[in-house]
């Protein structure tokens, strides 16, 4: 008892919250909340490896810091489960231990994130008005092995599930809307082996982000539809581990992402199913990518950054302005890009023909600009869209709509988190039907 008490003190539990809590005795073991701890984090706590933490429905106003190893935080119910920030508190749920599952509940109204799981001490310490990125001088700390799954996060101020300096990860079956900067955001590793599959990312300023994500990144059977941008992947010198490199963005539905009920971009971007902003090495196969009124693909350099070898083939476009646009403005330019869609109108024109895949000899420089009769080109081979329109506040975004539960939420034990996840078959995939998770999404997309 005197050292659950000691725990519950460094937790921040009140001495009254510390007198209510009960660990069942054992090893991997159930504490419910709020029978066995009156709240999640007096729960997790007290919760040993192997153990599951399973929640109530109720609403909590609370953030929840997961600091245990192999930790199983769960909801009975997703959508009745709430942890709610009420715009006061930077994060919903955040994770510093590896082996640790989140499920079946939903976060949301944080100023920041609704679930963050980081190895970055300064991420996870991060203070309102932070944005809790990671550039100083000391190494990379990874956090290893970790899984998000059926989880709800929505109207969070930055991101809605945040994998931050983490590796070996799994964010699945979830859904994601109302993120101020995007829904689902991966960042900073190097190698990332990092899956993000079947999940709804919808009105957000952008649906899923990578940035500085490289080495066995997957992207893949996402329905990424009624954001202001859908996916991007790239460098950014705000973060470590630069250059981005080696992700596949593939199977996914990219689709009528240009959504005014969503919070503003902070760069503007509009209208554009998937932008690759300095990467290289990237695979964007055999995605269903219609209905952007900017453009379905853009590839652009990022300050001193430029794409290289990236792969554009085997994709379903329709219905885009321009299908697949590279614009270099500034004097980094990218090289040995290819693209394979003969039908696809192009910016420069005719980029099918001039840099088909696959990549033969030595990588060449982007074709001179070109003419597209779907867009407005200038001389310096970048076009203009629709002028964006004003965005809303993250906190004004439509509620989802009922989300599918976790199977046997209150019956089945903890999950044990594979070590290293199983990566995609990407023989398997092919460009999905404009159906997609439809039935979990409030945008409507073909």
């Amino acid at each position: 008892m005197v050292l659950v008490l000691g725990v519950l003190a460094l937790a921040g539990c009140s001495g009254a919250e510390a007198d209510q809590v009960r660990r069942p005795a054992g090893a991997h073991v159930t504490i419910r909340v709020p029978a066995d701890a009156p709240t999640i984090s007096a729960a997790v706590s007290v919760a040993q490896q192997g153990d599951l933490v399973l929640v109530a429905p109720g609403t909590y106003h609370e953030s929840v810091r997961i600091t245990t190893a192999h930790v199983t935080l769960r909801g009975e119910s997703r959508d009745k489960v709430v942890i709610d920030g009420e715009l006061r508190q930077p994060n919903g749920v955040v994770v510093t231990a590896p082996g640790v599952a989140v499920e079946n509940l939903t976060v949301r109204g944080n100023t920041q994130n609704g679930v963050l799981v980081t190895g970055s001490v300064k991420a996870a310490d991060t203070q309102p008005g932070q944005g809790g990125y990671d550039t100083g001088d000391e190494p990379v700390r990874f956090l290893d092995s970790f899984l998000v799954s059926h989880v709800t996060s929505t109207r969070n101020g930055l991101y809605g599930i945040y994998a931050f300096s983490a590796r070996n990860g799994v964010i699945t079956d979830s859904y994601t809307s109302g993120g101020a900067d995007s829904g689902i955001y991966v960042g900073q590793c190097k190698p990332c082996h990092v899956v993000v599959q079947d999940n709804v990312a919808e009105y957000n300023a952008v649906g899923v982000e990578g940035t500085n994500a490289s080495g066995e990144m997957y992207f893949v059977r996402n329905r990424i539809t009624g954001n202001r941008v859908g996916l991007t992947t790239g460098s950014d010198h705000q973060e470590k581990l630069l250059p981005q490199q080696g992700a596949v963005v593939a199977g996914n539905l990219i689709a009528g992402n240009q959504q005014a009920a969503t919070p503003e971009q902070a760069d503007g971007g509009w209208g554009i199913g998937v932008g690759v902003d300095g990467g290289s090495g990237n695979q964007i196969v055999r995605n269903r990518i219609t209905g952007n009124v900017n453009a379905g693909v853009v590839l652009t350099a990022t300050q001193d950054i430029a794409p290289d070898g990236n792969t554009i083939a085997g994709n379903t476009f329709a219905g885009n302005a321009v299908d697949v646009g590279w614009t270099f403005p500034t004097p980094t330019k990218g090289h040995g890009n290819c693209l394979t869609a003969t039908t696809a109108r192009t910016v420069p024109a005719g980029l099918a023909t001039t840099s088909p895949c696959p990549r033969s000899g030595s990588p060449s420089a982007v074709a001179p600009p070109g003419r597209s009769s779907s867009s407005a080109v200038s001389p310096s081979g970048t076009w203009t869209g629709p002028t964006p329109p004003p965005g809303i506040p993250f906190n004004e975004v439509a509620p989802p709509p009922a989300q599918p539960q976790f199977p046997n939420a209150t019956t089945t034990g903890a999950t044990t988190v594979p070590a290293v996840p199983a990566l995609p078959n990407l023989a398997q995939l092919t460009p999905p039907a404009p159906s997609l998770l439809a039935a979990q999404a409030l945008a409507n997309a073909s």
